[in-house]
């Protein structure tokens, strides 16, 4: 644990309260509300931004655009260099980093520098993908005339982000985004908005440093009407959004609208299945981190356990002992194993959530509640819960960004598991717990998970750079991080060269003059 306090940490990061919100790397001004960040960790004010007006974004359009002209021109691997740079300053800066994410947004403090090491990670790949952004060849049916594609960079990437990892998911899009030879314009979540002028700080020190033109890292602050700037701009090709199914819905509405294009990271309602050959010391260990983790503000995160009922009885009694050894407290602590919800109205969603579930015809396994006292000063803690349910409850049917978790029963084979955990309109993280090969085979196959992740015994929660990220249904659809990913932030181009003296047409149609 750093021993360096939380004005240090600022100091460290460059954050200080001057008011700034917007920027284009040298750059910093904002002429709009301020925003207040307060800590859930302790409810103290950690600092003041102002958002971005029209005008204010107007001038960052301006200043990205023309940044992109002169960024696009450069040698994808010098691009890659420059990425390469930025995760040695991450590497600097980890602790620190990693320290305002988890007093800004209330994870962990591990958890705050395993989202920096997402950042760490997601350049070296991206450095590499420098050199390897690749076209396909093709064989004509047209002698002398070869035809191939390749990829050219998009233009001006719009990115939002959610509170719940407030710095990793723009580095998943930014990273890639430059490496491709797009530049950025980023709104980060108005309840974290002091991570974002961190990241924009070690970004522009790097672009400042080699002598590269501002406007291709950008920032802007704001809630959702700032974003709209972005959603509306048909300057923009490409708005990748992170956030509630609500939210997506109306981004991909109104981008659509202008027949731009999304990428949608979005709700997700995830499942682990417990079969009779379960590793129940396994199963134990996924099903709690995934519940609790982050506090339950995972778009990974387990909400449902679907349990055979051979062994449900056995599982529950495993669960619930080991909430028992659950601790609750400031996340910068590192022998606590839970911190606070963003803020009160994710504490107010929380109760909802277990009042509506007991309405519905539940019972409360493990209770919740709020916390109050020494410790608790913030009102943003709560204990993790367990609600015995149904799959048709619509609670359950809903996603509840808080660490409650609904045990589910399943009777006969792991299909009828498969149509509970499938029954659901979102389809993001999934996994089953099981030593038989025949229903780990079932659950990865055509007719088994409809999620864009399905473990194997692991759980839900976390994922590897390397692999892509994102979920179908109401989860959107999109693709971040690794595989190849990095085709959505650019756009393809079919080439077809002639190098005979003749004019052949394809399909062999004749046009004689």
């Amino acid at each position: 644990m750093t021993d360096f306090g939380i004005k240090e940490t600022l100091d460290i990061l460059g954050v200080k309260d001057v008011n700034d919100g917007t920027s284009t790397g040298q750059h910093n001004f904002s002429n709009g509300e301020v925003i207040e960040s307060y800590s859930p960790v302790d409810g103290k004010l950690i600092g003041k931004v102002k958002t971005t007006t029209k005008e204010d974004y107007d001038k960052v359009m301006k200043t990205a655009s023309a940044a992109f002209v002169s960024w696009r021109s450069k040698p994808a691997p010098l691009r890659g260099e420059i990425v390469r740079q930025f995760g040695e300053k991450l590497r600097e800066k980890k602790e620190a980093l990693g320290k305002l994410v988890s007093y800004e947004m209330g994870k962990s403090y591990q958890e705050g520098l395993g989202e920096v090491q997402e950042m760490i990670d997601i350049c070296d790949f991206a450095v590499g993908l420098s050199r390897q952004l690749h076209g396909l060849t093709m064989h004509s049916e047209r002698p002398g005339h070869r035809m191939y594609e390749q990829y050219h960079p998009l233009g001006i990437v719009g990115i939002i982000s959610a509170f719940n990892f407030p710095v990793a998911v723009w580095a998943w899009n930014t990273a890639l985004a430059w490496v491709c030879g797009d530049v950025c314009v980023w709104k980060p979540s108005e309840k974290t908005p002091l991570c974002g002028i961190a990241c924009q700080n070690i970004a522009a020190e790097v672009f400042a440093k080699n002598d590269l033109p501002e406007g291709i890292s950008c920032l802007i602050n704001g809630n959702y009407k700032v974003g709209e700037f972005m959603t509306k701009d048909t300057q923009i090709p490409l708005v990748s959004a992170t956030g509630s199914t609500r939210m997506g819905k109306i981004v991909a509405k109104e981008v659509a609208g202008r027949l731009g294009k999304t990428l949608l990271e979005l709700g997700g309602n995830n499942a682990i299945i417990v079969t009779p050959d379960a590793d129940i010391k396994m199963t134990v260990i996924g099903a709690v981190f995934g519940a609790v983790g982050t506090a339950g503000q995972r778009c990974t995160s387990t909400r449902r356990l679907i349990i055979h009922e051979s062994v449900y009885d056995k599982v529950k009694e495993a669960i619930v002992k080991a909430y028992k050894q659950l601790r609750i407290g400031n996340p910068l602590d590192e022998n606590n194993h839970v911190g606070p919800l963003i803020d009160k109205d994710a504490v107010n969603m929380y109760v909802n959530a277990l009042e509506r579930v007991v309405e519905e015809g539940g019972k409360i396994v493990v209770h919740g509640g709020v916390l109050y006292g020494d410790g608790y000063e913030s009102g943003c803690y709560v204990k993790p819960a367990i609600a015995e349910a149904k799959n048709s409850f619509e609670i359950v049917q809903h996603e509840t960004f808080a660490p409650v978790l609904y045990l589910l029963k399943y009777a006969g084979d792991v299909n009828n598991a498969l149509k509970i955990q499938n029954g659901v309109a979102q389809g993001l993280s999934s996994a089953i717990m099981t030593n038989n090969l025949r229903e780990a085979e079932a659950f990865l196959s055509v007719a088994g998970s409809d999620c864009g992740i399905a473990n194997v015994n692991i759980g839900t929660s976390g994922a590897e750079i390397g692999g892509a990220f994102g979920g179908e249904k109401e989860t959107g659809g999109g693709r971040e991080s690794g595989s190849d990913a990095w085709k959505v932030y650019m756009r393809r181009q079919t080439n077809t060269i002639n190098y005979t003296a003749d004019l052949p047409l394809a399909q062999g149609i004749k046009f004689d003059l």
